[in-house]
């Protein structure tokens, strides 16, 4: 009875530690290149004078992410599977609120964040945690009708609408394209009818094409994008040092705390373009270090995937991967902006950048996936999940 009760305990106690290590590391470095890239920042603003601000910041956003993973861990696959609907509307919900003058608050012409006591919240972060769940519990329901385009696709379609409509009224384009792709991997990897697909995949090529000639903000960015040089000072200023850093890191860096682009020439360095910084004090050597630990959580999820799929377990294989589609293609967009790659977008570097709303949901996110993992685990070993 012991031995079973010493068996059962070691059960429940195994986790995936190659994940956690991976996850473990990019919170290292996050914390390490933050404080490096904001240094100089937080020394000069009048209204902090500490050059602890932004890591100290930083360390409260991780423990509280910490702690919503911690907790998000314990909540079973299919209590998610059971209100995913319900979060999906509370998203939408918070994309309103955002809206309304007064609720919103505005933060270089974006209207994106929702003003707490500890921290700023970003419904567009909720959303995207959100259509991991609803998307995946959509295609496991309407498995057997997603061949078919008025029961199986028009309902997900219109869900996508409202939330786009939603999103671009902040604006937040990037959160969008992160959204969209979440949604159309899940209903690919379901099976969807892969001419259904390939419409839906020719009509937001065409939709993103438009949005971008109606916008003169958004064009703006994509010609500034396209030539960043013609005009360094202006609408290039912001990707042409980020492409000097990135130059200046060469093969391995110049070593860290020893960046010149975050001394107020590169913008948003401990945000959205800390990558930047990592190549210039790190070089590629840098770059390939972070990337192989992104790789490597992405990999995992899909491969979480699949191992629940072959347990039967549908709606569980979706989220792992919906997971890893999430942090692959924010890591691509960030990495690809940073480098010049495409057009400037707003999105923060998974695991890594400065920001609460964003820290949050990852680490939920990584719980989850470690929850998914878990519970495969326990089955396979002949236990109740």
């Amino acid at each position: 009875m012991i031995a079973n009760s010493a068996r059962r305990h070691g059960v429940m106690t195994v986790l995936d530690e190659a994940l956690m290590w991976a996850i473990a590391l990019l919170l290292s470095i996050s914390l390490v290149m933050v404080y490096s890239a904001s240094i100089a920042y937080a020394e000069a603003d009048a209204a902090t004078q500490n050059r602890y601000f932004y890591l100290i910041r930083h360390v409260a956003f991780m423990t509280i992410g910490l702690v919503g993973g911690y907790v998000a861990f314990q909540v079973p696959t299919a209590m998610w599977e059971k209100y995913s609907g319900k979060l999906f509307l509370i998203g939408v919900l918070l994309l309103v609120l955002v809206l309304i003058p007064g609720i919103g608050r505005v933060v270089n012409g974006s209207r994106r964040w929702i003003s707490l006591v500890v921290l700023n919240l970003q419904p567009s972060e909720i959303m995207k945690f959100a259509t991991v769940l609803y998307a995946a519990d959509y295609t496991v329901r309407k498995s057997h009708k997603l061949h078919s385009i008025k029961e199986g696709f028009l309902p997900m379609f219109a869900a996508m609408v409202v939330v786009a409509f939603l999103l671009l009224r902040e604006p937040d384009f990037g959160a969008l394209m992160v959204v969209m792709s979440i949604a159309m991997g899940l209903l690919f990897l379901g099976g969807i009818n892969l001419r259904i697909f390939s419409g839906l995949a020719v009509m937001a090529v065409v939709a993103i094409v438009l949005l971008i000639i109606s916008s003169p903000y958004r064009l703006k960015r994509v010609l500034g994008f396209m030539d960043p040089w013609d005009d360094p000072y202006g609408k290039g200023y912001q990707l042409s040092h980020s492409l000097i850093a990135i130059g200046r890191g060469e093969w391995l860096g110049v070593g860290l705390g020893g960046s010149v682009e975050k001394l107020f020439y590169l913008p948003e360095a401990h945000t959205d373009f800390i990558m930047a910084v990592i190549s210039e004090e790190f070089g590629f050597l840098g770059i390939c270090v972070v990337i192989g630990l992104y790789a490597r959580i992405v990999r995992r999820a899909f491969h979480i995937g699949v191992e629940s799929k072959k347990l039967e377990r549908y709606y569980a294989s979706l989220v792992a991967q919906g997971v890893g589609i999430w942090l692959g293609i924010q890591v691509f967009f960030n990495i690809g902006v940073n480098m010049g790659l495409l057009p400037t977008k707003g999105l923060t570097l998974p695991l890594m950048s400065f920001g609460g709303s964003a820290m949050l949901l990852n680490l939920i996110s990584m719980a989850v996936l470690l929850r998914v993992d878990y519970e495969n685990r326990r089955i396979m070993r002949g236990y109740k999940v």
